[in-house]
């Protein structure tokens, strides 16, 4: 009996801990500067939404919202495309050929994208993309795909091989088997890769930092570093664009929470 009393203390400890943060972040949106400053860790005078308001109406936040849309929706259907197709082709290609594939993407893994920071930025430049959404996209979606055709990988290899050889017997190519067998049956893992991606690239801070200088092209992590100062930093309006930015993530896992459960599920029962 102590111990189921000493299993709940511990999960009552950890959803605290986990809370805590997130309940000052909500807090602090709501205070004003000098509320903030006076009672750092206190209670809101009055539960106002005038941050919001402010934030809204003081910056182009709709902008940048829809930048990071463009940059973050871009960049997943880019990189699901090429991983559902190369992990397709690993398991297509045999042992040997597909291992050597598999390989040399597990290897890309092993390389810190910040270590590329000065080659990615003079390829791009020379590309002519720099202080461009399409260069963003390209190279966040270049940074993601060993991970993506790792993950995906893995679910690839639990399809039942006999429904791939019924399709070949049928007549169906390459193509088809993918088009029409693989990816459905792939859909909930599919949904789990693209929720996790959607999520590193909706808030990535370091290649929009690399390589966006205009203000009309800023992402929404990007774009709340104008709220800090050189000798002041105004912490309430910086947290309520936290706020906002981190409801995007919560919509997106409430719609997507079945899918990538279950996906992630499978992939650790299947593994």
């Amino acid at each position: 009996m102590w111990l189921q009393g000493l299993g709940k203390l511990l999960l009552v400890a950890f959803a605290i801990l986990i809370a805590a943060p997130l309940l000052i972040v909500l807090f602090t949106s709501m205070k004003s500067t000098a509320q903030f400053y006076a009672s750092p860790l206190g209670l809101p005078e009055s539960f106002s939404f005038h941050n919001f308001k402010q934030l809204f109406t003081g910056q182009p936040m709709l902008r940048y919202a829809a930048n990071s849309l463009i940059v973050t929706v871009s960049t997943v259907l880019l990189v699901l495309g090429l991983a559902v197709s190369i992990a397709y082709g690993i398991l297509r290609s045999g042992r040997r050929l597909g291992g050597v594939v598999f390989a040399l993407f597990a290897v890309g893994l092993m390389v810190p994208s910040q270590v590329n920071m000065i080659p990615i930025y003079t390829f791009i430049r020379q590309l002519g993309w720099s202080n461009s959404l399409t260069g963003l996209i390209v190279v966040s979606a270049s940074v993601l795909l060993p991970l993506s055709v790792f993950m995906l990988s893995g679910f690839m290899k639990t399809l039942p091989r006999e429904i791939l050889e019924a399709g070949e017997i049928d007549g169906a190519g390459d193509w088809t088997l993918l088009a029409r067998i693989a990816v459905p049956l792939c859909a909930p893992y599919l949904a789990a890769v693209s929720a996790f991606l959607f999520v590193i690239v909706w808030n990535d801070l370091l290649f929009p930092l690399l390589l966006l200088s205009s203000n009309d092209k800023l992402t929404l992590p990007l774009a709340l570093l104008q709220f800090r100062g050189e000798y002041v930093t105004d912490y309430p309006m910086l947290l309520t664009g936290v706020v906002t930015t981190a409801i995007s993530m919560i919509v997106l896992f409430v719609f997507l929470q079945r899918y990538f459960i279950s996906g992630a599920m499978a992939g650790a029962l299947k593994g």
